[in-house]
């Protein structure tokens, strides 16, 4: 049987990453976040429910897309390297 080249898996796998932290920009999207969190601030947001909807909708999207991408580098930087 032959033997599984981890590290090659690995390598591809953080490489693959690499290229969906490109594409999503988290630079950007952190951005957004910052302004989206200034809008949700505001005192008078929830006087038009309709934006304040999208507001906190659009928040929670990058946010947790942030997350996850966050969580991900972190688990394959965690990976032992042979």
């Amino acid at each position: 049987m032959a033997e599984r080249d981890f590290q090659g898996e690995i390598s591809q796998i953080s490489k693959t990453l690499l290229g969906i932290e490109s594409v999503l920009d988290i630079k950007k999207l952190q951005t957004e976040v910052n302004e989206l969190e200034t809008k949700a601030a505001a005192p008078d947001l929830w006087n038009d429910p309709d934006n304040a909807q999208k507001v906190t909708s659009a928040l929670s999207r990058s946010q947790a897309t942030i997350s996850k991408l966050v969580s991900l580098r972190k688990r394959v930087d965690d990976l032992p390297s042979c």
